[in-house]
């Protein structure tokens, strides 16, 4: 990996378009701020960081990652504290799981210089995109191949961007899964663990068949036994059996989330018994007849913590309690929100103020 302390050049827009926004009804992923970030990789090298005003980018059509697919991507957030100050949530991370997502593509290594002086800058300059209150500034970097060819290898020349829009949340109410048993995400050696945009075009058709139907999204199961669960389509899932906090365990086959691993260290150090582990349909199932299924959430950058209503297997909705009893999750969520605020002490060191 070359090391590259960018010489950021900034292009500041003429008129900013925060005075268009309508801050009590932000759509989601809609809505994009003043600036970007862009970085281009050639000849071995990081060069050209700039940030410059948001807006359409020229390529040809026979660019390479139109072609084979040479695209992974990131989901993180932006916040402000109570004294206003923006604040970022383990920016670390998302560096390193965008460079294992790449590597998995045959794509060079992001310079950690690059992607956090890139990501850092540009939140300075937007920080008034950041909402104020319960919504948050929702931050995508892509990296793409960009060589103009037909020919399968991996390119030589790719792009890098860190686009930002301010969000509120994602599922505004108790969300409703399928369990698909048609489709399936991914299998061990393939690009389930990486953050890779055909994992997610791939997905596409289950989410419309699950929408058709009245639910907001699926479950997915494994590809062999057709009975093991992995993720749901925008997060990772919990289920909570009986006081314990069970969650699939990484098996290369799904991501592994931010969200997840910071709830699941928040959860062991609050004292709940928590079980990264295989968990089968049939046991969250009989869970449920038997009385022990407490919640069942998601976890998430986009989704954060989100509670599960209903879960619908073979035609069977599983009807959960009602989310105002739903305390593990609930006290979880709290505490992440009030570390990614600032509202108390950051023990980890997850938070880094911008």
């Amino acid at each position: 990996m070359s090391t590259f302390a960018p010489d950021l050049s900034v292009e500041k827009v003429t008129h900013s378009r925060l005075n268009e926004l309508n801050s009590d009804k932000i759509p989601f992923g809609k809505v994009f701020s003043d600036h970007m970030f862009v970085a281009s990789y050639d000849e071995g090298n990081w060069q050209e960081a700039k940030i410059v005003p948001y807006g359409p980018v020229e390529m040809a059509p026979s660019l390479s990652a139109l072609h084979y697919g040479q695209a992974v991507f990131e989901g993180m957030k932006a916040y402000k504290s109570p004294a206003g100050e923006p604040l970022l949530f383990r920016p670390e991370a998302n560096f390193e799981r965008i460079n294992l997502s790449a590597q998995r593509l045959c794509m060079p290594a992001i310079s950690k210089d690059v992607f956090l002086a890139g990501l850092t800058e540009l939140i300075r300059l937007d920080s008034n995109w950041i909402p104020a209150g319960e919504g948050s500034l929702y931050i995508r970097p892509i990296y793409f191949a960009t060589d103009e060819l037909i020919g399968l290898k991996p390119s030589e020349s790719y792009k890098f961007f860190i686009i930002t829009c301010p969000v509120g949340a994602y599922y505004s109410q108790p969300v409703k899964l399928i369990v698909t048993e048609q489709y399936v995400r991914a299998c061990e050696g393939g690009t389930g663990a990486a953050k890779v945009a055909g994992n997610y075009a791939a997905s596409l058709l289950a989410d419309k068949e699950a929408k058709a139907q009245g639910y907001d999204n699926v479950i997915w199961l494994d590809a062999i036994h057709r009975k093991y669960i992995e993720e749901c389509g925008t997060m990772n899932l919990a289920f909570v059996i009986d006081n314990v906090v069970v969650t699939p365990k990484l098996t290369g086959t799904i991501l592994n989330g931010i969200t997840r691993n910071t709830v699941l260290t928040l959860f062991r150090d609050m004292g709940v018994a928590v079980e990264e582990r295989l968990v089968s349909i049939d046991e969250i199932v009989e869970a449920y007849d038997g009385g022990v299924l407490m919640e069942a959430f998601g976890m998430g950058t986009a989704a954060t913590i989100a509670p599960i209503s209903t879960i619908n297997y073979q035609g069977r909705d599983l009807t959960l309690p009602p989310v105002s009893e739903y305390k593990y999750s609930h006290a979880v969520g709290q505490k992440l929100e009030d570390i990614k605020t600032a509202k108390c002490e950051d023990p980890y060191g997850w938070v880094v103020r911008v």
